[in-house]
């Protein structure tokens, strides 16, 4: 599999996240649906606070790519829906981003405001798509005599 992150010169320089990702290859996709601030016991961690969403939204999406055998270095593809979109806001989910991505492999990425999600006091639902490297089957080995 070869994964490729472009960013043509006719278009602006993006900062955090990259214009064009492609994957040639045999490639294992992995599609992580919309995962929002609900702890393990189903209730809203960090009301009110968007960076504790965005910690415990980014900790849920790291669980699931996990429980694909897929990481963030895997992620080809990255969208956020924010409410209440204001700079402040998005300086904390971006803070909080960076420390899940490496530079030179940003996703392509999304961030659209929305007026409300699933639950009022939910803040952020983020999906991701990866790609993660199909291996190819081991071949038995021979025994050494």
């Amino acid at each position: 599999m070869k994964t490729e992150y472009q960013n043509p010169k006719e278009l602006s320089k993006p900062g955090s996240y990259t214009h064009v990702v492609s994957v040639a290859g045999a490639a294992k996709l992995v599609y992580v649906s919309g995962q929002v601030a609900w702890g393990a016991d189903g209730s809203v961690v960090g009301k009110g606070d968007m960076r504790a969403q965005s910690e415990q939204v980014f900790s849920n999406v790291t669980n699931a790519l996990k429980a694909a055998g897929a990481g963030w270095d895997d992620v080809i593809k990255l969208n956020g829906y924010m409410v209440d979109m204001n700079a402040a806001a998005v300086a904390a989910y971006r803070e909080v981003r960076s420390g899940f991505l490496k530079a030179g492999r940003f996703p392509a990425s999304t961030l659209v405001g929305v007026t409300r999600l699933v639950h009022d006091e939910l803040l952020l639902e983020v999906e991701v798509v990866a790609a993660v490297e199909e291996k190819a089957p081991g071949k038995a080995q021979k025994k050494k005599r």
